[in-house]
């Protein structure tokens, strides 16, 4: 199997609340990829890898069912995030990039507990997951 049919196979078969830890692990990778080329200078390079962290970010916001309550809270800090992003480009502001970071590893490390509790729950009740 190549890695692509791999990765491919993984996501397929993850679960909703794997695929947004995937996506924050992904922005995470991104934003570092970002910062690295910022170190290094390569403009174009820190431009992209920012780019593609900010649509990880747009994709959280436009799947974040605005009907929980804890929605409310978690939207504006998303699109905080997206604009500290683009402040981040323009500005070649590393501060900023290493804000942000923290932020998703916040999101990320919750998200990840979450997970775990709710798979926890399941286990003891019999559920398959």
């Amino acid at each position: 199997m190549s890695i692509q049919a791999y990765e491919n196979n993984t996501v397929e078969t993850a679960s909703q609340g794997e695929l947004v830890l995937k996506l924050y692990n992904g922005c995470l990778k991104f934003i570092k990829a970002s910062g690295k080329a910022m170190e290094n200078n390569e403009i174009e390079k820190k431009n992209l890898n920012i780019q593609k962290a900010q649509r990880i970010i747009q994709e959280l916001i436009i799947t974040t069912d605005p009907s929980y309550d804890i929605s409310q809270q978690i939207l504006p800090l998303y699109e905080y995030m997206n604009r500290r992003l683009l402040e981040a480009n323009t500005k070649n502001d590393r501060e900023i990039l290493e804000e942000v970071r923290g932020l998703v590893e916040e999101f990320r490390d919750t998200w990840k507990e979450v997970l775990i509790q709710t798979r926890k729950a399941e286990y003891s009740k019999g559920g398959n997951v």
